[in-house]
């Protein structure tokens, strides 16, 4: 099969030829019509997030959506034929920019009708992020005041959307030309955090859901009310950070979004209801990996990125 390789932490992604995966006992093997890319992709290719998790040659990518190819023994989720989405084997190597993938069948859950593939791959691993953060972490109850820092990117876009599914009051932040964006995805307020910083506009929130790290997620702990909770998705680059938030008597987590079955179902709910749907910010065939890497570096997309390979190269 083709598939995007890289063969050392911060070298170039080539199109190569490798072999087709073969789906053990309990894995389903999925033929990828679309796979989803997000900042970690082009940071763990840097050698900059999870490489211990990782060898090389890597090839990157952990959101896919795809039709069930086959499947091992065992595997009573799905059928051949079946579409579905996922978030295989985070952090260890997904290989989702290939044609292939063969994974546990609890990694994937059916796609809603509601979405087309490239849809459904802008949503596993940024879905499941807002989905934990909120539901798991947070345990996010309806009326709860929520701040989203970021709201118009891959996770903020989605976290917006699940936290008004669940009858949260919510605030977003984003630069003036994401407000109506912001807004769209259902945002009750939109906070302009290049005017002045967040914490001088915001306070009183029960939970704020921080996906910047670094003075950013620091700066957020003075928005929550006595505690009140930061979960952060980044917070190994916010040291310090649980010290600040007792000094200012209000909680702070670290999260690391996890593979999930019922996670992803959890959210194919919310589509199906019409409460939730990703946006795909741009379309990118597969060999133009490095490309959509060094668009989610600078982080200026609205939504996700998608990387689909040509229907000639399934075999």
């Amino acid at each position: 099969m083709t598939a995007v390789r890289l063969r050392e932490w911060g070298g170039p992604l080539e199109l190569a030829r490798i072999s087709r995966p073969q789906p053990l006992p309990t894995e389903v093997l999925v033929r990828v019509e679309a796979a989803g890319v997000n900042p970690v992709d082009a940071f763990t290719c840097q050698g900059r997030a999870y490489n211990r998790a990782l060898e090389l040659p890597h090839v990157p990518g952990w959101d896919l959506s795809g039709v069930v190819e086959a499947v091992g023994y065992g595997v009573t989720r799905f059928r051949k034929g079946d579409a579905v989405f996922g978030m295989p084997w985070f952090p260890r190597q997904g290989g989702a920019y290939a044609q292939y993938v063969a994974a546990p069948a609890r990694h994937f859950a059916h796609k809603p009708e509601e979405i087309t593939h490239v849809q459904a791959s802008a949503l596993p691993l940024a879905g499941l992020t807002a989905w934990q953060m909120l539901v798991e972490v947070a345990q996010l109850q309806p009326g709860m005041r929520v701040l989203v820092s970021g709201g118009s990117g891959g996770v903020g876009h989605l976290a917006v959307q699940v936290a008004k599914a669940l009858g949260a009051w919510v605030t977003a932040t984003g630069r003036p030309e994401k407000h109506a964006f912001l807004r769209q995805l259902g945002a009750d307020r939109v906070v302009d955090y290049t005017a002045a910083p967040v914490a001088d506009q915001v306070s009183g929130m029960d939970v704020v859901i921080e996906l910047v790290g670094g003075d950013t997620c620091m700066a957020m702990l003075r928005t929550l009310r006595p505690d009140g909770l930061l979960v952060s998705a980044q917070a190994a680059w916010a040291p310090g950070l649980q010290e600040a938030a007792r000094a200012l008597r209000v909680r702070a987590s670290w999260y690391l979004v996890e593979p999930s079955g019922s996670g992803l179902e959890a959210l194919a709910r919310l589509v199906r209801e019409g409460r939730l749907e990703p946006h795909v910010d741009a379309v990118l065939p597969l060999a133009e990996a490095a490309s959509a890497h060094a668009r989610v570096a600078e982080r200026q997309t609205s939504g996700k990125l998608v990387l689909v390979p040509p229907k000639e190269m399934h075999e």
